[in-house]
């Protein structure tokens, strides 16, 4: 988690993708790096850009964290390779333009550090920049919430949580503040009335009070919230729970808790045992955690471009690896059935991403494509379109933090290679 004394998007932008490269920048470079070239948590400069180009694939050398072993000695699953060199000439036009890009032009504008996209289980196309390399490790932000999403999705398939229950039945601590009347099914859908605001262009919103609380690497005044835990009992209620969609990241965590909860076992634990130790996995994965040890469930995870794709790709089968039910499919159904789109149609994401709802911390398109994703700060995107069988999977570290904001040059983006995909 990160501590910022203003917001990321509020910082004037200077450098495009080529000399916000690590590899022009120089950060961290030497042994000692130089002065002016040294980023740490402990005052935020690692989660500034252009440093955030190079943070996103070093972010344990930042900030303690747990693992998520892949599990087994086995090598890994392997994907069948058939690259089409067309994709990167592919064209579409951005929302709100008249002049086009091609695919390949908008990996600059999105500053884009990794890029896969499978076919019906083949990799057609896979391309790295700035810091990352096929074997690196990315932060994938909010696209973490998904993966809680995942896990809750599982535990309700199987009987073992009741989404009509009151989180103050499980989590006691959180009666007295704005969680303890809402039902788990509107944490997970994201319909909490709350004080909160999620807003990264004001240095006041309460996203930096949660964040200043999930620093480990920092010192705590007394008095002050000491990890996520104690954190989210201060939120309060504002308004009535399940009329409007509002994207807090606390909500995440209280479900994280939920589940721990439920379970006796940490996220991490519960991730590694029932998805990542199963999938044939290359590489471990990890979760920042707090002072604590406590997983960041909202959007600590960090994990390689293909690992993602393996769970995509399970994900966009209904559930099915390698011929075993990984997760229960009435748990992806129940994602697939979308929430409540008035809600959604309610809040401020209704404007732009019309007639889209959110399920079990998914976003979903409703397109006639079926189209679901996970979606992540700075441009992070696990993108599954189940008509054209393909899954996109882009990393990136954009100096603009909100998807409001990146939305223009890549949803029209992965409809058009969709289109492609399906033409073929």
């Amino acid at each position: 988690m990160v501590t910022v004394s203003t917001s990321i998007d509020a910082q004037k932008i200077i450098h495009d993708a080529h000399s916000s490269n690590p590899a022009e920048t120089g950060y961290m470079r030497g042994f000692p790096p130089p002065i002016d070239k040294r980023i740490n948590a402990r005052d935020g400069s690692f989660f500034k850009f252009p440093a955030l180009r190079y943070s996103v694939v070093h972010m344990r050398e930042f900030m303690p964290t747990v693992n998520v072993p892949r599990g087994n000695s086995r090598p890994p699953v392997e994907f069948p390779l058939a690259i089409d060199e067309n994709i990167d000439s592919i064209k579409f036009f951005p929302t709100g333009s008249t002049t086009p890009l091609t695919i390949a032009e908008s990996q600059n504008v999105n500053y884009t550090d990794g890029m896969l996209i499978l076919h019906d289980g083949k990799i057609v196309y896979e391309k790295y920049f700035g810091a990352l390399t096929p074997s690196g490790v990315h932060a994938v932000m909010s696209v973490t919430k998904s993966f809680t999403g995942v896990l809750a999705s599982i535990l309700v398939a199987e009987g073992k949580l009741d989404t009509a229950k009151l989180v103050r039945e499980y989590i006691p601590q959180l009666a007295k503040s704005g969680f303890g009347d809402a039902t788990v099914r509107e944490v997970m859908d994201m319909t909490t009335a709350l004080k909160y605001s999620e807003d990264y262009n004001n240095p006041n919103a309460e996203i930096w009070k949660f964040s200043d609380a999930g620093n480990a690497m920092i010192e705590h005044p007394t008095g002050t919230p000491q990890g996520f835990y104690d954190y989210l009992p201060t939120v309060v209620k504002e308004g009535e729970h399940g009329n409007v969609f509002g994207y807090r990241t606390v909500n995440a965590d209280v479900l994280g808790w939920i589940i721990s909860t439920v379970t006796q076992k940490s996220v991490a634990q519960l991730l590694t045992e029932l998805i990542w130790s199963r999938l044939g996995m290359e590489q471990d994965a990890y979760y920042q955690v707090d002072a604590l040890g406590i997983p960041f469930a909202g959007g600590g995870l960090n994990a390689t471009l293909r690992d993602l794709a393996r769970f995509g790709e399970m994900m966009r089968r209904g559930g099915e690896w390698q011929g075993k039910q990984i997760i229960p499919r009435k748990a992806i159904e129940d994602i697939l059935n979308g929430g409540n789109k008035k809600a959604f149609a309610a809040s401020i994401y209704g404007k732009t991403l019309k007639g889209w709802s959110y399920r079990n911390m998914w976003w979903i398109t409703e397109n006639c494509d079926g189209a679901y994703m996970a979606r992540g700060v700075h441009g992070q995107a696990i993108y599954i379109d189940p008509a054209a069988k393909m899954v996109i999977i882009r990393l990136a570290s954009s100096p603009h933090s909100s998807n409001l904001e990146l939305d223009a040059t890549s949803l029209p983006a992965y409809q058009a290679i969709a289109d492609y995909l399906i033409s073929k």
